[in-house]
């Protein structure tokens, strides 16, 4: 992530995730599909990661749409690869 980036998300001094810190996290999340909080998401990792890197993750992940917040504060996992989407998709009408 660049620096423009995390000045833009207001995370300046955050060090900036490697590309195995992304995808260690990724993977997390697209193996459970949800976590009830950020918390748990962070203690679930395999292995720790500074929380304002791991912050700057989840906002890089929401940006892409690879994520989203329930109104609880639940993250859910919603990248094209969920078995759960596809299903959905190909059992719901097209409003076209």
């Amino acid at each position: 992530m660049s620096k423009v980036v995390l000045k833009k998300i207001g995370r300046t001094n955050a060090s900036n995730p490697t590309l195995d810190t992304i995808r260690m996290i990724e993977q997390v999340l697209s193996k459970s599909l949800q976590y009830t909080s950020k918390n748990k998401l962070w203690r679930a990792l395999p292995r720790q990661v500074q929380y304002p890197t791991f912050k700057a993750v989840l906002d890089y992940l929401e940006e892409s749409n690879k994520i989203m917040y329930d109104r609880d504060g639940s993250i859910i996992w919603t990248f094209a690869d969920n078995p759960k989407l596809k299903k959905l998709l190909k059992s719901s009408r097209s409003l076209l």
